[in-house]
């Protein structure tokens, strides 16, 4: 059983659109987003475009649809679908829930919504070695000390942990962490402080405006971000959607959902390998494939040979 993984922001690099294989169903892909927004998504995977969360929410989007896309252009469609924060977008449109094109508006209003909200000074930071239970007592402690939050943003593995704050409460933070026996307290490539109460104003605001948004009941599965539990009506993946920016992503859950219910390929759409390297780690048994790891197209035919159970 095949399941699809789509990474958040922090997975983007320069470029990154223009090394998806060169094939129509991925160019017309990225056609259509450009469409749909009236902008050339093409141009929006440059160094100085992607310092902007509205270019790098569409692109890691578009880039997870295509793969999925070609995927099923292939013959091969996944049983499950579960995206990381914004890659959850690209989730609900794999699984049929929402139209691509409707997708890519709401993602830019997100991103838009939250940039507004923090336009600079605030962000995430990626903590290794400490427990989610670790970090909470750490940030109490800090926060006692600096008189700034930062919270717990992401549970990626039970000792891989993303906060989100102020650049000074992250920076206060990341130091006690070192101290406190963290291999590694590292800011990531994110300019808003994500899935924290933080921007509760902007999920608002976004949640008025997905309700104009038709959605589905999903043909395939979605697994939800703030629960890490399979989703199967249209307003439930509404909500998860336009709400996921603040509240706590619970990733492994979702990880562990997904091998509970049968996976047993699971492939992370480009430009991500942190999704593939926490599968591997976690669930050794588990065929994990970052699809940005293949040149060309030859994703095609390995994921279609380990689908069938061969090697």
């Amino acid at each position: 059983m095949l399941a699809l993984l789509y990474p958040g922001q922090g997975a983007q690099s320069p470029g990154f659109l223009h090394r998806l294989p060169d094939h129509p169903t991925i160019a017309s892909t990225i056609e259509e987003a450009s469409d749909a927004l009236s902008l050339d998504v093409g141009t929006l995977d440059t160094s100085e475009a992607l310092r902007s969360s509205v270019a790098v929410q569409i692109t890691l989007v578009v880039a997870g649809v295509a793969l999925a896309r070609r995927l099923i252009e292939a013959g091969i469609e996944a049983h499950l679908h579960a995206g990381l924060s914004v890659g959850a977008y690209a989730a609900a449109v794999g699984c049929g829930s929402i139209a691509f094109g409707d997708a890519v508006r709401m993602v830019k209003t997100r991103a838009e919504l939250m940039e507004r909200a923090y336009p600079s000074g605030y962000g995430l930071s990626a903590i290794e070695g400490l427990s989610e239970a670790q970090v909470e007592a750490l940030i109490d402690a800090t926060m006692s000390a600096q008189g700034e939050r930062v919270y717990v943003a992401n549970v990626n593995a039970p000792r891989q942990i993303v906060v989100a704050g102020s650049d000074a409460a992250l920076a206060a933070f990341n130091e006690r962490a070192g101290a406190a026996g963290a291999h590694r307290a590292k800011r990531l490539a994110v300019s808003v402080p994500s899935h924290c109460e933080l921007l509760q104003e902007a999920s608002d605001t976004l949640l008025a405006y997905a309700a104009n948004i038709a959605f589905s009941h999903p043909k395939t599965v979605y697994i939800g971000n703030r629960r890490a539990r399979a989703l199967h009506r249209g307003e439930d993946i509404r909500a998860d959607l336009a709400t996921n920016m603040r509240y706590t992503v619970r990733w492994f859950d979702a990880l562990t959902t997904i091998v509970e219910r049968g996976a047993t390929v699971v492939v992370e759409a480009p430009p991500g390998q942190v999704l593939t390297d926490i599968a591997r780690l976690a669930y050794p048994n588990l065929t994990a494939l970052a699809a940005a790891s293949f040149a060309d197209d030859r994703l095609v035919d390995v994921v279609r040979r380990r689908v069938a159970g061969q090697p």
